[in-house]
């Protein structure tokens, strides 16, 4: 097993919570399939999206912020593990610089989201970064 399949295992069997970036309530969007999918499968799902905001979205409060998504874990004793990006390629390193500031565990960059900089900023924050690959299909082939 190659070093990138070993992180894309460990995020998946030691996380427990993931911000969804740029969430959408409509049924057909890829980040809506994928996260009622996760959630399905025992992940807590918070949905972060400023145009939802204040709304629900697969029965769980709707953040406008990373930052607001992370202080309310932190009031219920939790904390996010994971930031799975659906943002555009050239919008994707503010999402990652905000996940590297509420400390998360992990940066997952959705099919065709590729950012080397904000990767290289996420990795040297510590963090675990998965580029160009969908979390619902790893945990797929992971089951």
């Amino acid at each position: 097993m190659d070093q990138e399949q070993q992180v894309i295992n460990r995020i998946l069997m030691e996380s427990r919570t993931i911000a969804v970036v740029g969430m959408s309530s409509k049924h057909d969007r890829p980040s809506h399939e994928v996260a009622q999918y996760m959630q399905a499968h025992g992940y807590r799902i918070l949905p972060v999206n400023p145009s939802y905001a204040g709304t629900r979205i697969l029965g769980e409060q709707c953040y406008a912020t990373l930052a607001e998504a992370e202080a309310a874990m932190k009031k219920a004793g939790g904390r996010i593990d994971v930031v799975d990006c659906f943002r555009k390629p050239e919008e994707v390193g503010t999402a990652v610089d905000e996940a590297i500031a509420v400390g998360a565990r992990a940066v997952w960059m959705q099919l065709g989201v590729v950012d080397e900089e904000a990767s290289a900023r996420a990795a040297k924050a510590g963090l675990d970064v998965v580029m160009d690959k969908c979390i619902k299909i790893e945990h797929m082939q992971l089951r």
